[in-house]
């Protein structure tokens, strides 16, 4: 297992190194096997996922390619979007209002049919976010390239753009703050992120497992997969492991990301990778939401 991080919790949620997962385009004949006669339903993080790492949060806006392929996919089977962003921001960046949307790592869910669905747990920390969104600002702000996002349901210290000298400087002002409420919330190391949420037993792996049952695809005949390259992705990957297959977004060599173990069943290489994965399930999905037997597919 690779080094902590500084606030003590390890880089990933596996066992698996990141270096031994096989690749999901190159076993394309052993996932038709393992999807073949079920229904495929998608849950895809945004951010490293449907799009790329961008030093602006709010430079990261879906590719005309992979929103078009997105929609394809959709038309073809369940596909959610589970992200760590306000839900609303969200959909502004994939420039789409017709998915299911579960933002803020799931405390705000949206979707089509029904609208929103704000879920109850973590509403009374909200003040207590938007005080430690203050503290951050202020104390960060002569850091430059530091970033302090605020959210719904957490607060994001983005560090990305800080000169490497002033990241321990970050680190260490973003401790003593959370440090301030050890009861009350919690951070979460990310890629060049540090993600501030309240304590509550709430993640992205509960989120995915309420969407499924709230979507009705809690059943024998659909098989959930689940798309996701940061360390919060680990707890979706948890809890679909043994029902169902996760591909995490990545290169092994990547240092954001060495040394990080895994509960992913697979690796993409990259967003690139994500699209034409996308692209070849839909094009292997058949009536009623099925994948079809392969036809000389290799692997």
């Amino acid at each position: 297992m690779g080094p902590l991080s500084p606030f003590g919790a390890p880089p990933g949620g596996g066992e698996r190194l990141i270096a031994d997962l096989p690749n999901a385009l190159a076993n394309r004949e052993e996932l038709t096997r393992r999807l073949v006669g079920r229904r495929p339903a998608l849950f895809c993080d945004y951010d490293g996922t449907l799009t790329p790492i961008v030093d602006r949060p709010e430079d990261a806006g879906m590719s005309a390619r992979m929103r078009d392929t997105v929609r394809r996919l959709a038309a073809l089977c369940p596909l959610c979007v589970v992200s760590g962003r306000d839900r609303r921001v969200v959909q502004e960046l994939m420039g789409m209002d017709d998915l299911v949307v579960a933002g803020s790592h799931g405390f705000d869910i949206w979707s089509p049919e029904g609208g929103a669905i704000q879920r109850e747990e973590g509403m009374e920390f909200q003040d207590l976010l938007r005080t430690v969104q203050g503290r951050l600002t202020e104390e960060l702000g002569p850091i430059e390239g530091a970033l302090v996002e605020p959210k719904r349901m957490s607060v994001a210290v983005h560090y990305r753009v800080v000169p490497e000298a002033q990241r321990p400087r970050v680190a260490a002002i973003t401790q003593a703050v959370v440090a301030e409420h050890p009861e009350e919330l919690r951070v979460t190391p990310g890629k060049l992120v540090y993600e501030i949420q309240p304590r509550i037993d709430w993640d992205k792996g509960r989120a995915v497992l309420h969407l499924l049952r709230a979507l009705g695809l809690d059943r024998e005949d659909v098989l959930p997969l689940y798309l996701g390259d940061d360390i919060t992705d680990e707890d979706a990957f948890e809890a679909l492991a043994g029902r169902g297959l996760g591909l995490l977004v990545g290169r092994a060599g990547d240092p954001e990301i060495a040394g990080r173990t895994t509960s992913a069943d697979y690796v993409l290489d990259g967003v690139e990778e994500v699209e034409v994965f996308l692209d070849w399930l839909a094009s292997r999905i058949g009536a009623g939401g099925v994948l079809k037997p392969a036809s000389g597919e290799g692997g």
